[in-house]
């Protein structure tokens, strides 16, 4: 995956497929170009070929809207199994599994927030130490 926003990940791409390969000789790859809902892509559609020259697929996909985030999931499980029939099927949000806490527990941790609150902070921007 690379970042379309920036050429350099696209450049670093080579790289890594000689990584992978180097290592995972014979697997499916799918190179994705990320965060294509920035208005401002440095690497354009026309320059996007290596996928091309090693005959892997290639989507382009943003994870924060979701644009088309489950296609090459979708395509490595089909090529895995051999079916391109496989399909994604939708499934009903869960609810969040109900979390308690009793009065003695919440007291003891509002008791170490309130102390912890109380503490100085050194206020020195020297991060030399870490």
């Amino acid at each position: 995956m690379f970042d379309v926003t920036s050429c350099i990940t696209y450049k670093n791409v080579p790289i890594w497929h000689r990584d992978i390969t180097r290592v995972c000789n014979d697997i499916p790859i799918v190179l994705c170009g990320n965060k294509v809902n920035v208005k401002d892509r440095k690497v354009k559609a026309k320059q996007i070929t290596f996928h091309r020259k090693k005959h892997m697929q290639f989507y382009d996909i943003s994870a924060k809207s979701n644009y088309n985030f489950e296609k090459p999931f979708l395509w490595l499980a089909r090529k895995l199994v051999g079916d391109n029939r496989i399909h994604f099927v939708e499934e009903v949000a869960l609810q969040p599994p109900e979390f308690t806490i009793d009065e003695k527990t919440k007291q003891m941790c509002d008791f170490e927030l309130a102390q912890a609150a109380q503490v100085p902070i050194d206020d020195d921007d020297d991060d030399e130490d870490l």
